[in-house]
């Protein structure tokens, strides 16, 4: 069967069976579905019974909390691939009046229209499979927006039979439903980069227990200097634009605030209205200070409800053990970003990347690394020493501009003299760059057309000043190396035996790293051992090859 974009899985088993179930119904759905997957709870639903069932609301449950914790769970272990997300509009107590018109008086609009149906109902007779594939059509044409004829998919048949579910006695339980408390106003904090299924347990566990409004505050640039990987952080208005979609799928009748977080307390300490804060066992102790400061300000403290965390199954040694944004973004390095730009006036041989990075970034050994690949490793820096050699065009260039006291006894330009002259002024530095950079850009053609003819496949042009010297036009992609600027420091004054205030003076001079990664393709970090570094290096190579084949077919 072909793949669909969007689908609605419909989960009917019982709610004591579904926990079970819920791996291996995922794992067939994801056989199906590619990019979003919607997730549609009525346990005890009967799509073969002869009538028409209707949607109905599903009261909240303790044991419906737990449920949509295990199934974010195992969507994260089995396709993590899939954005998954668990659908709560008729997840409500029923209205002391709702005339009759059930949690759907009109389809709800998804962000993505539904291209396929699917659902674990057991069908206990194939002759009954066009019944149900029509019933499941209609049900779920009473809850969304959807086409009256999308294909209808019965996962059942396609999933394994549990192993000792009948030995281990699965009964109907006897004890009664434990109702799950509910607050008018809720509150939560966070990054929220990259929804994963960790943030959209916290997002549904609060749509769960919020009755009227949810109040969500996101960490705006204060709050992100010590996050891992800050510079790959979505900007603060796609992370909101992202929770807005998501939350208006799973319940669009809470009202949403979202706001920036500046510091750790934020709002909640402040709002008068807030009955709520949903942590984690790793956010309590900021839970608890919230309430502090609560009690300070003359406020009631909040209802603290903790979820748990949930556990990353694919997590390397160098990354949390619980599902984080921090791992995800380490998991983009070496992975394309953005797509290159066609650049048609450039040859297909060879493909020519441009590695760049801030001083200390490690830019120099991604580089060997790459040349060890295979590469042809263009120096700038190398070439940058031959622009200034006696009887080029540059150095007279110099002399006539700096006069001839930049010079050492024996007639090569001294580079440090040279320096002084134009460090901290502007004008001169320009003056200096517009006569080496284009002289360093012809031999870095010369380089390139030499690798052309002698038949090589890739070339890496290592150059510091990539993007300020304008060279990207040489280059089929540009691959940028980051460090904090922290790290950066300490390297410095390390490897180069300068005072901290000449090394921080060299940082304030380049590049910032989100300067460099609006241009980068690629971004990789020297930051962990070399043995990740080298890991990093070599997923880029493999991926490049693969890009390389494609632009060449």
């Amino acid at each position: 069967m072909s793949m669909f974009s969007t689908g609605v899985l419909v989960l009917t088993s019982p709610l004591h069976v579904l926990p079970l179930r819920i791996a291996p119904v995922l794992t067939s759905a994801a056989q199906l579905v590619e990019r979003t997957l919607y997730v549609h709870l009525h346990p005890g639903l009967n799509l073969g019974g002869g009538g028409q069932p209707r949607p109905v609301f599903i009261p909240p449950a303790v044991d419906l909390s737990t449920l949509i914790t295990r199934l974010y769970s195992n969507a994260a272990d089995v396709c993590a691939h899939l954005d998954v997300r668990v659908l709560l509009t008729n997840v409500h107590a029923p209205p002391a009046a709702s005339g009759g018109s059930g949690p759907f008086p009109t389809p709800q609009y998804l962000t993505h229209s539904p291209e396929v149906l699917l659902t674990d109902f057991p069908l206990q007779d194939p002759a009954q499979s066009h019944q149900v594939t029509q019933c499941l059509q209609k049900y779920t044409g009473h809850c969304y927006v959807c086409s009256p004829a999308l294909p209808s998919v019965l996962l059942h048949p396609q999933i394994v039979k549990l192993q000792g579910e009948q030995e281990a006695g699965l009964k109907e339980p006897e004890e009664k439903v434990k109702p799950l408390e509910t607050y008018t106003d809720v509150v939560v904090g966070g990054t929220f980069d990259r929804l994963h299924g960790a943030h959209k347990t916290l997002l549904n566990m609060s749509c769960l227990l919020a009755t009227r409004r949810f109040l969500i505050g996101v960490c705006d640039q204060g709050m992100l200097k010590k996050k891992v990987l800050k510079e790959l952080i979505q900007p603060y208005s796609i992370r909101v634009q992202k929770l807005h979609e998501f939350l208006r799928d799973v319940k669009p009748s809470l009202q949403v605030e979202i706001v920036p977080l500046d510091d750790p307390l934020g709002v909640s300490v402040v709002d008068p209205l807030l009955q709520c804060i949903v942590v984690s066992e790793e956010t309590r102790r900021g839970g608890e200070a919230v309430n502090r400061k609560r009690i300070e300000n003359g406020l009631p403290a909040l209802v603290l409800h903790e979820i748990q965390l949930l556990k990353d199954a694919h997590h390397s040694e160098t990354e949390e053990e619980k599902i984080s944004s921090s791992s995800l973004r380490t998991r983009l390095l070496g992975t394309l970003l953005a797509s290159p730009k066609a650049k048609p006036h450039l040859p297909i041989h060879p493909y020519v990347i441009g590695l760049t990075g801030g001083s200390g970034s490690g830019k120099t050994s991604v580089a060997k690394q790459l040349e060890a690949f295979g590469a042809v490793r263009i120096d700038c820096d190398k070439l940058g020493h031959q622009v200034y050699e006696a009887g080029t065009g540059a150095y007279q260039k110099v002399l006539e501009e700096f006069g001839s006291d930049v010079l050492n006894d024996d007639e090569t330009i001294n580079r440090r003299a040279l320096g002084r002259k134009v460090f901290g002024k502007q004008e001169r530095l320009k003056a200096l760059t517009d006569i080496v950079w284009p002289e360093i850009a012809r031999l870095v053609k010369d380089a390139i057309s030499q690798a052309r003819n002698e038949g090589k496949d890739v070339c890496v042009v290592d150059a510091a000043v990539l993007l300020e010297a304008g060279w990207t036009y040489m280059v089929h992609e540009v691959w940028v190396t980051i460090i904090p600027e922290e790290e950066a420091f300490l390297r410095i004054t390390k490897r180069d035996g300068v005072t901290a205030e000449d090394a921080e003076r060299r940082l304030q001079s380049q590049w910032s790293n989100s300067e460099l990664l609006e241009h980068a393709n690629v971004v990789l970090s020297t930051l962990w051992e070399p043995e990740v570094t080298h890991k990093q290096v070599i997923k880029a190579w493999n991926l490049l090859q693969k890009r390389i084949l494609e632009t060449r077919q």
